[in-house]
């Protein structure tokens, strides 16, 4: 299994359309295949940072996802509205390797 850690830098005064963005984000990842263990948003201390946690099986399938994800109507509507509010400033991708035992 491999996690996808993301850490986003959000604009604070946005924060009910970012949240709305994600919560579709988890059907989409849902949807295409992945685990999504949700999204952490801004409640105390700095409110321009949020959080989410996504699984796929493999490397592989999270690269499956990336590709269909490209060409899927509900994801491309995603990046549009996001690319037309700019309510996320930047983020940062890693991958991790979870340890349930």
């Amino acid at each position: 299994m491999i996690t996808c850690h993301v850490k986003y830098v959000i604009d604070p005064y946005q924060l009910a359309e970012f949240e709305a963005y994600a919560k579709t984000w988890i059907e989409v990842v849902e949807r295409l295949g992945g685990t999504h263990h949700g999204y952490f948003l801004p409640s105390e201390g700095a409110s321009n940072i949020a959080y989410c946690l996504f699984s796929f099986p493999s490397l592989a399938d999270y690269e499956s996802y990336r590709h269909i994800a490209l060409t899927d109507p509900q994801s491309v509507a995603l990046v549009d509205s996001l690319l037309e509010k700019k309510f996320i400033l930047s983020y940062e991708r890693s991958f991790m390797r979870p340890l349930l035992d």
